[in-house]
């Protein structure tokens, strides 16, 4: 993946998403970025490109993925708002195959299951939580994951646990079965995506990484 210079990135708003932007700066790329409210982000960078839109909306996926060689997503569920899983997932698989673009990158919650998971009582307690008060969201973030299983994109899906806001650097426990850990900092997930699109151990894969 050494040929990556610009990528694409959804929910680079977000509380996660500032920290997975700033580390793709420090690392030299050039950073497209899809806001639906260009006007309240802080970051200031000349690598920086936004497109003021929704990731809801096909075009607007096909104007950030433009001239990109990798995406990264951070995005989340709105609070009151359309599910926006499964149809983002479609969105950016369709964008990816029309302008050949192959590696992707996301965020996910460690409630998605998947073929390989052996989960600990205690991360079925947290998916089943989920599946319990949210059922409509666990469905349709289960959903996005089939639409990647059904690609033919390298991607990687981050399955993470209680998510920290702050830039403590320590380090992770990555594991393909089981979330080994309670909660990881943005600054950590930041880190491991990053290396992650670069290169790319995980392909086609669902790692839960955690604070030590």
């Amino acid at each position: 993946m050494k040929n990556i210079s610009k990528v694409a990135v959804l929910g680079g708003g977000g509380r996660t998403g500032k920290f997975l932007v700033n580390q793709l700066l420090e690392k030299g790329f050039a950073v497209k970025l899809l806001l639906r409210n260009p006007e309240n982000f802080e970051i200031q960078n000349s690598k920086i490109e936004i497109i003021k839109g929704d990731a809801l909306i096909f075009e607007n996926i096909q104007l950030l993925l433009k001239d990109s060689q990798a995406v990264v997503s951070t995005i989340g569920q709105r609070k009151d708002e359309p599910l926006v899983a499964s149809e983002v997932t479609k969105n950016i698989l369709k964008a990816m195959k029309e302008y050949e673009i192959d590696r992707y990158v996301l965020l996910a919650g460690l409630n998605i299951d998947t073929p390989s998971d052996k989960k600990s009582p205690k991360t079925i307690m947290a998916t089943d939580w989920m599946k319990t008060n949210f059922p409509i969201i666990q469905q349709d973030r289960q959903k996005a994951y089939t639409f990647l299983e059904e690609s033919n994109v390298s991607w990687t899906q981050v399955r993470v646990p209680f998510i920290e806001f702050d830039d403590k650097n320590f380090e992770i426990a990555v594991s393909l079965t089981d979330c080994l850990g309670d909660k990881i900092t943005a600054l950590a997930i930041a880190k491991f995506i990053v290396k992650e699109m670069i290169d790319s151990k995980y392909t086609r894969e669902s790692p839960f990484i955690s604070g030590l």
